[in-house]
């Protein structure tokens, strides 16, 4: 495939970038033993931590909602990237220059090392418009905040800065860090003059515009002096970090609630997002000086994680399959235009999309500065289906007094219905337009049939279909590979055959390879268990483990697992030990180990004599005599073995 990450660089990223170091930047962990360390969820709401990070197997695994992976698929979850992404953005952090596969090559068009300067030059660029922000020079940006009800506090919870009036404040600043001209004209900060280069944010307030990893990678400013000639917002350039169709105003603040509460509220502005965040909307975000299209709905189905076949369906309780999309417009004609808009972008998501709009065209920081914190939670909360809004935006251009105007509003409104995605929603939108426009079900019904079947005339928004997926955007494919029941907890011998597997994972190092290595494919009774052993078996074994680093073991054996197989994998590669003493995990494993082995002589015991007292010692001595020998042999074996302990 063009343009795949080498294999061998992206071992290299799992063995160097740690990963309790890329956890802890979201989760507080706490030690939970011998190698291992615990914290909240962040996939999750939790009282007590089920959350557990292993890092010298480079895995981690929640044992309340059963999610868990390596380092890199943290990062993809945490922050919604694709896997090249995740790749991308720790051989950034470890510093690994990665190598594409010929015929392809990297994503970026920048080489790494010029992609970190960047990223240098809008981090000095934002701590020099925030401390700017409490300048004498900054009185009207000041102002401009606490009109809006934003306190210094609120003004440094997300960066707001200001930029100086001067030509060149910025430049002289960050030419002062060691920055070039040419790297300052990449990064967007400057703009090129007849004389030279020179700021391109002046005299403005300014937002820093962040990715999902936190990084800036451009900045939003409003304009705040009459003599400004220039547009009332000004944003960055394309750069090689910001694309405008790709970037969301505060994700990097609303990830994890989005993550978390299956939800996200798109605003149309910086200090919307500001004010529905201060009212505990913390879902919020925002598109930066572009329609929400479809690169931005890619970003949200990422965080949603909505790729289930069921989702888009809303349940009695008003909670969604596959989370919720909230649009909020003004109820203006243009609120509604762009509400018309996003019924199309709709399609993309298997998420129920609603719209919020409030009646007197306040948007919710006016909302917040007229009610408070409330008046933006009730517009949330009093959010409608985006389809009835479309339809009744439709119906309300007709006088449905009027035979005419209902044959109209209908031939109108068919369509809308018709381009329902959810098949089971369309008859029940069908039988609410009759009531809507007042005319027989049958009649509205065969009307939206026609629709379906004729196509989505031009005049109406037409519903967007996704574009073929990319392998990173794929829909997940059914794991295959048989399923397994958990087994009993209760069992002792379940239990036992799961601390063999769990050692065997966590410490190879300590197991008796020839030992273990020597168990039959039947040593497993349990067949979630035994599907483990066939994987590390398929792997090498404890002989193949030690040709592998200490964080590759595990991935090694994931690989040779079936899908349904790699999860438990997983759970057990991160599984807390109730040996908790440093100093005696070496004993502790090779006890394991010899309590397994001497189960299955146990086993081989009761096989024996079970056999025994099958033969006639009469009518076959020969054979009966070999059974009595082998159980001895057994018994003798079990017996020396239980001595050596």
């Amino acid at each position: 495939m063009a343009g795949l990450i080498r294999r061998e660089d992206v071992d290299a990223v799992r063995e160097r970038a740690r990963i309790d170091e890329i956890v802890s930047s979201h989760v507080t962990l706490k030690p939970a033993g011998v190698g291992s360390l615990k914290g909240l969820c962040p996939f999750h709401d939790e009282r007590s931590p089920s959350f557990h990070v292993r890092p010298q197997v480079g895995r981690w695994h929640c044992f309340g909602c059963n999610e868990g992976g390596d380092v890199i698929s943290f990062v993809q979850k945490i922050d919604g990237m694709t896997f090249t992404e995740a790749v991308e953005y720790l051989a950034d952090r470890v510093g690994i220059q990665l190598r594409y596969e010929e015929g392809g090559g990297p994503r970026r068009t920048e080489e790494p090392g010029k992609r970190q300067r960047l990223l240098e030059a809008h981090r000095v660029a934002s701590q020099f418009f925030s401390e700017q922000l409490f300048a004498p020079g900054a009185t009207v940006a000041r102002t401009f905040l606490a009109e809006r009800s934003f306190d210094r506090s609120d003004a440094e919870r997300f960066g707001v800065g200001f930029a100086p009036t001067g030509w060149d404040a910025l430049l002289r600043h960050l030419r002062g860090r060691g920055f070039t001209e040419a790297e300052l004209i990449a990064s967007g900060l400057m703009s090129q003059g007849q004389r030279g280069i020179y700021d391109r944010f002046r005299g403005r307030l300014v937002w820093p515009i962040r990715d999902v990893t936190g990084e800036t990678i451009g900045f939003g400013a409003r304009k705040l002096f009459d003599e400004d000639q220039g547009p009332k917002y000004l944003n960055t350039p394309e750069t090689t970090l910001y694309k405008k169709s790709q970037v969301l105003y505060g994700i990097d603040l609303a990830k994890r609630e989005i993550a978390k509460n299956r939800q996200v509220v798109v605003v149309e502005g910086y200090t919307d997002v500001m004010a529905a965040h201060l009212s505990g909307i913390t879902t919020a975000v925002a598109t930066c000086g572009t329609a929400f299209g479809s690169d931005h709905a890619r970003i949200v189905r990422r965080l949603l994680g909505d790729t289930t076949a069921g989702g888009g369906l809303q349940l009695a309780s008003g909670a969604s399959l596959g989370g919720e999309i909230v649009f909020t417009f003004d109820g203006d004609a243009a609120g509604q235009k762009a509400a018309v808009r996003a019924f199309g972008e709709d399609q993309r998501f298997y998420a129920q999309t609603f719209v919020a709009v409030e009646p007197s065209g306040m948007d919710p920081c006016e909302l917040r500065m007229a009610h408070g914190p409330e008046g933006v939670r009730a517009l949330v909360e009093g959010r409608q289906p985006l389809f009835e809004f479309v339809i009744r935006t439709t119906l309300d251009t007709f006088d449905l007094d009027t035979a005419e105007g209902r044959v109209a509003a209908l031939r109108a409104a068919a369509p809308v219905v018709a381009g329902i995605r959810d098949t089971a929603l369309r008859p029940e939108y069908a039988r609410m337009l009759a009531g809507w426009i007042g005319m027989d079900s049958e009649s509205v019904r065969r009307a939206v049939a026609a629709a379906g079947k004729a196509g989505v005339p031009q005049t109406l928004p037409a519903p967007v279909r996704a574009p073929a997926p990319s392998p990173d955007d794929a829909a997940p494919v059914v794991p295959s590979g048989p399923v397994f029941s958990p087994p009993d907890p209760r069992d002792p011998v379940a239990r036992l055959e799961r601390q063999a597997l769990v050692v065997a994972l966590q410490y190879p190092q300590f197991v008796p390879a020839e030992e273990f290595d020597a168990f039959p494919d039947t040593a497993f009774a349990t067949p979630a268990w035994r599907a483990v052993h066939d994987a590390i078996r398929a792997a090498g074994g404890m002989a193949g483990a030690a040709a592998h680093p200490a964080g590759q073991w595990v991935e090694a054996v994931i690989e040779q697992s079936p899908e349904t197989v790699r999860g438990i994998v997983n759970q057990l590669a991160v599984a807390p030990l109730p040996e908790d003493r440093e100093n005696v995990i070496h004993g502790y494993v090779k006890g394991v180990i010899k309590a397994f082995v001497d189960l299955g002589l146990t086993r081989r015991v009761a096989d024996a004599k079970s056999r025994l007292q099958r033969l006639d010692p009469a009518g076959d001595q020969e054979a009966y005599g070999a059974a009595f020998a082998e159980l001895l042999a057994v018994e003798r074996e079990r017996r020396e073995l239980r001595e050596q302990v």
